[in-house]
């Protein structure tokens, strides 16, 4: 297999027109290589790859000039990787120039892909079945190692049957998009592969988490930014974190002698929250019968009332509320309950409140919309997921704390091959004693590099634009014959919830089997949709509803023209229905 052109597209100044042979550019990357790496490692693979025209293998999209002279540097003719292994990638002796090869094909594989995703007259996702899937390629693993050739073929199958969730045309869940300061920097975090457990493996990443911490808590309103923090694997772990720092703040003593050394716990949330909320529970050994779900308005608000009613019903029973968990933008309406009702029963019953903004929390960043979350600032704890309204690349999940020091007094367990007391710089670095994790992933630098390239302002009006696209969504179908919204009113958040009734079912008088057929809809176009591989939205039921579509906007690559396909494309593939 011959080597990429992706250098060749590197180099050289006299670059031609896009798409035409550029000349000069062997030589240039030639010679720039030879500059750039040292220990001749640039010469090396100078040899190693043929530069020159005439050495190159022909490219059927651009052909030579045979009257104009090729130029060449004198490089050997390069071999293709049917015969290399891993085993010649570095570490091994003189492995560096077959690596650079190597990784140079993996980067213009991933370039080729990130540029298809933005363009909108590729398909948004190339569906099979699974069963299918399974027979086209050969996923199974074998006892012998595979040439590099077979590796990169492995590459290209992965990407061309991958959901492109950077399309202008997905939006099927709360985390689309893919920025290209993220990507970099995800880039950066892989290659520097190591631990967020103490400051000696990880010293730049600590202080970057430190630092990204403190400046989200002044954002949410704690004064100083002062508190506490992590950043974990999802908000669910986010979630469960808050919870088990909520009972352990009650009742110290479980965290050595277990749940018979409590009383029954009781924890509230809204019955429109995140299943986390239960999973957390079952957990921690609480038990998902010991979440007691509170009513939700028609909007998908939880009732404070509501709240403070079953508190005290919990209480007559005998259980202990420790844990009230509010939502800012729930996950099917985007709901985001009263915080600052939900404060005040919370003091007046001395219960720790958290409030779950995986989806919402992000609006804090905007000035137009923060409003939204008035009353975080007397919350206990946060959840907060910039991989979703602000883009950042998965996974990135922050949990708050406003008390410092709780989430080590609740997590630490001394380990002194790690977390070793005579160490010569300042141990408050070493943050992995607060983790439930030993191995944590560095998930702080896409953001903190991003927040850099973007400013405040920039995440801003990226967030602000999402919520101005959802706006105009809801504007245009609302009184758009063949649409019905699933509740009155501008959405607070990005969720724009509706039915679609095609020609068959908008004028059927049975309302019981007009509203059996309408359940069937949005499933036949979901899968139409992924079939033709235009877009991609989500659907679901919700208590006594129907199957209806949730859309959600979180791409910052999403235009008018794109909400306008969607509603055009909905309609195409629901016409027959």
């Amino acid at each position: 297999m011959a080597a990429s052109h992706g250098f060749w597209s590197l180099g050289g100044e006299n670059a031609g027109e896009p798409g035409s042979p550029n000349l000069s550019a062997p030589r240039a990357w030639c010679q720039a290589a030879a500059q750039k790496f040292s220990g001749g490692i640039g010469s090396k693979l100078c040899a190693l790859l043929s530069v020159g025209e005439a050495e190159r293998p022909a490219d059927p999209a651009a052909k030579r000039d045979p009257d104009i002279p090729a130029e060449t540097c004198g490089c050997a003719e390069p071999g293709g990787f049917g015969d290399l292994y891993s085993s010649d990638l570095l570490p091994a002796l003189d492995g560096d120039v077959k690596t650079l090869s190597f990784l140079q094909e993996v980067v213009d594989i991933l370039l080729s892909y990130v540029v298809e995703s933005f363009d909108r007259s590729t398909k948004v996702i190339d569906f099979h079945y699974p069963n299918e899937l399974l027979q086209r390629n050969n996923w199974e693993l074998s006892d012998q190692p595979e040439t590099l050739d077979e590796i990169l073929l492995s590459c290209r199958a992965t990407l061309k049957y991958a959901i492109k969730t950077a399309h202008p045309r997905y939006f099927n869940q709360l985390s689309t998009g893919l920025d290209m300061v993220g990507l970099a920097a995800d880039w950066l975090t892989s290659t520097a592969n190591t631990n967020m457990f103490t400051y000696e493996v990880a010293p730049v990443f600590v202080l970057l988490e430190y630092v990204t911490l403190k400046k989200m808590r002044e954002i949410i309103g704690w004064q100083d930014g002062r508190g506490d923090g992590i950043f974990s694997p999802g908000g669910a772990i986010s979630n469960m974190y808050a919870m088990l720092l909520a009972r352990f703040k009650m009742f110290p003593e479980v965290k050595e002698k277990g749940m018979c050394s409590v009383p029954r716990l009781a924890a509230f949330t809204s019955e429109h929250s995140h299943f986390s909320i239960k999973k957390g529970a079952a957990a921690l050994g609480i038990g998902t019968e010991s979440v007691i779900c509170i009513k939700a308005d028609e909007r998908g608000k939880m009732i404070p009332s509501d709240l403070e009613k079953r508190i005290l019903e919990a209480k007559q029973k005998g259980f202990v509320p420790f844990f009230v968990s509010a939502t800012a933008g729930t996950t099917v309406y985007g709901a985001f309950d009263p915080l600052i009702a939900i404060a005040d029963i919370c003091k007046k019953y001395n219960i720790w409140m958290h409030v779950d903004g995986a989806w919402g929390g992000s609006l804090l960043m905007s000035r137009k919309h923060r409003w939204k979350l008035n009353g975080v600032e007397r919350a206990n704890s946060m959840t907060w997921n910039p991989h979703k309204m602000m883009a950042v690349p998965l996974q990135c999940s922050a949990l708050l704390v406003r008390e410092e020091g709780l989430m080590q007094s609740c997590n630490q367990m001394h380990a002194v091959y790690l977390f070793q007391q005579d160490k010569h710089y300042d141990l408050s670095y070493d943050t992995g004693d607060k983790a439930l994790q030993c191995g944590r992933h560095v998930d702080i630098f896409k953001l903190w590099l991003m927040w850099r390239a973007k400013g405040t302002i920039g995440f801003e009006a990226q967030i602000d634009k999402c919520l101005e696209l959802s706006e105009y969504l809801y504007n245009k179908i609302k009184d758009r014959e063949g649409y019905q919204m699933v509740f009155d009113g501008k959405p607070q958040h990005t969720n724009v919830c509706f039915w679609y009734l095609p020609p068959g079912v908008r004028y059927m008088e049975d309302k019981v089997e007009r509203m059996k057929r309408l359940h069937k809809v949005a499933p036949v176009i979901k899968a139409r949709m992924m079939e033709y591989g235009t877009t991609m939205v989500s659907y679901q039921p919700q208590g006594d509803k129907v199957n209806f579509f949730r859309m959600v906007i979180s791409n910052p690559a999403a235009t008018f023209e794109d909400i306008d396909f969607l509603i055009e494309e909905i309609e195409r593939l629901g016409q027959d229905l």
